[in-house]
């Protein structure tokens, strides 16, 4: 009987531990990003690697965003063209680099080639994200 409750207890701690995980994540819009990546707002000629994105507006805050790492996960597809884009291991870890600066910006966050691609069909060019720091 003790046992029971013990495995319930741990049942419902994983239940509402995935819960405030979900509740955790923001949604929008990845778009995909070519090199050359350098200079980028936040580390000039530093070379910080490929797996890297540049932030919208809101997510920048000023260039707080600089060195913050997202974990940004495939959602879905954005048209008709790639209905089903998202790669079979649909998330990638990226650190902040520079800024996506309106209008241009057409997404949350613009994501490198190689890490746009670990995680989506680069064809579709932009794909529906959820994300997290």
């Amino acid at each position: 009987m003790a046992s029971t409750r013990k495995y319930s207890g741990v049942f419902i701690f994983m239940i509402l531990s995935s819960l405030g995980f979900q509740a955790s994540c923001d949604t929008g819009i990845g778009t995909i990003n070519d090199p050359p990546y350098l200079p980028s707002a936040c580390y000039g000629y530093e070379d910080k690697g490929v797996m890297i994105a540049a932030a919208n507006e809101d997510l920048w805050q000023g260039g707080a965003a600089c060195g913050k790492y997202f974990q940004v996960t495939c959602t879905g597809g954005t048209n008709l063209g790639t209905p089903h884009p998202c790669t079979d291991n649909p998330t990638v870890t990226v650190i902040i680099t520079d800024f996506c600066p309106p209008p241009g910006c057409k997404g949350d966050l613009d994501l490198s080639h190689e890490s746009f691609s670990a995680i989506a069909d680069p064809a579709a060019g932009g794909i529906k994200i959820s994300y997290q720091q």
